[in-house]
Parts: structure tokens; sequence; C-alpha cells
């Protein structure tokens, strides 16, 4: 099994008078050669949008675009038509496909929003633009890892890869086992928030990892921990 860690205080960070932003991935201003990608995995940022702020309307294409709030509401607009709230416990995929514009703005005045935006490159290029938003219950991922973005699950979000996306919530001492969904794949992990560990490497809150040339691998939560798991091709 390889490994590469990411902790929380390597990532690029940018701060505007309205976006404080951490890339995990060159991104914007912040470029780094030595993470511009793992596998299909392209960009993930951890953004926090002051009130009533966000992006105007900007283009995209040929880029599967997800959306995970963890705090406050985000207000969705696209060139398809579509104008959604996006809100906590909701994910959000656009398929960008041929081309698509949308604009992203924190749907309150009095509070912010904070999210993580992830892109995956696409199996299939120049696909019609699409959309889609599912609600999930945090109740079904308490110890266990809840499936919300795949390319095989319709309880999930469809993605334009073979990716999937998982959230789980688990306690102190929990031992758990994750399997790949295809072989030749790679995971990256993030520690939203707790501290785990996997082999002998410990993370703490915002710190990921990156796992390859593996068809599974164990990790334990050291203390009460919340997770974001993204499986990928490496190769695509």
């Amino acid at each position: 099994m390889k490994t590469e860690l990411h902790t929380a205080a390597s990532r690029g960070h940018v701060k505007f008078d309205w976006l404080d932003t951490y890339h995990y991935f060159s991104f914007g201003q912040y470029h780094n050669p030595a993470r511009v990608h793992f596998g299909a995995l392209r960009v993930i940022n951890d953004d926090h949008i002051d009130a009533g702020m966000g992006f105007g309307k900007h283009p995209h294409d040929n880029m599967e675009i997800v959306t995970i709030p963890l705090e406050g509401d985000l207000h969705h607009n696209d060139s398809t038509g579509r104008d959604e709230i996006i809100r906590a416990n909701d994910v959000q995929i656009m398929s960008a496909g041929s081309g698509i514009y949308h604009s992203e703005y924190n749907a309150n005045n009095d509070k912010p929003v904070k999210l993580f935006q992830i892109w995956v490159f696409p199996k299939e290029k120049n696909i019609k633009p699409r959309y889609e938003q599912l609600t999930f219950s945090a109740a079904d991922r308490v110890n266990k890892f809840q499936t919300v973005v795949a390319p095989d699950n319709d309880n999930a979000v469809w993605i334009n890869q073979d990716a999937w996306f998982s959230l789980g919530d688990f306690d102190a001492n929990q031992t758990q086992t994750y399997n790949l969904h295809k072989s030749g794949g790679g995971v990256y992990l993030i520690v939203v928030n707790g501290q785990i560990k996997i082999g002998e490497q410990e993370l703490g809150a915002r710190d990921a990892i990156a796992i390859s040339e593996t068809d599974s691998f164990v990790f334990t939560a050291k203390a009460k921990s919340s997770l974001l798991l993204i499986e990928v091709p490496m190769q695509w």
C-alpha cells in the first residue's frame, strides 16, 4: 500500500475580502507541482464564504463538480435553468460536459456558508450538461460509510466517472475496513473533524491521506471523527 500524507497546514491558502479558501491541490493562485491531481481527482477546495457573497456566473466544461456543504446554505444558478439552494446534508453534482455557466452565492445575509467543492475528470467528454442534488440522512453514516456519489448506486448522485464519494461519522475506538470498489483505484481521505490512525500515521482535522496500490485499508478513529472519502481511478 502506498500512502502520502497531506497535512492541513500544507494546503494552499488564499484569503479574499469575502472568501477564505484552502486548496488540497493546485488551484487559482496556488500552484504546487507536486500536488496537481490524484488520479482523476483534480480539485478539492475547502471554502468559507461570507454572508451574502459568492462567485458570479462563470463557465466550466468537461469536469464533474461536486459540492458538499458543511454549514449554511448555498444558492446555485446555472445556464440550464436550475436555481437551487444546497444545504448541509445535501450533495450536489454538476456535470459540466460540453459547457455550462453557473453562479454560487451564500444564500444568507447573516451567516457564512462552509463547503467542500471537488472536481473530478470525467469518464466521457462533451456529454450534455446535467445537474443532480440529493439530501442524505446523517443517521445513516454513524459508524459506517454512506455512499453519496457513485456511478452505480440509485441512492447516490450519479457521476460520469468510476468514482465513489462516501461520508462517515465514527465514534472513538471504532476500527473499520474500506474495500475499494474497483481494482487499480486510489482513495483520498479527508478528516473533516476528529482524529484517526492509518498504519503508523495519525491524522487530525482537515488532514488528508492519498492511498493507492491496495484493494483495501484499515483505519481507527482515535476520537469522534467525521470523514470524507473519495475513490477515483488512478488511470482514466
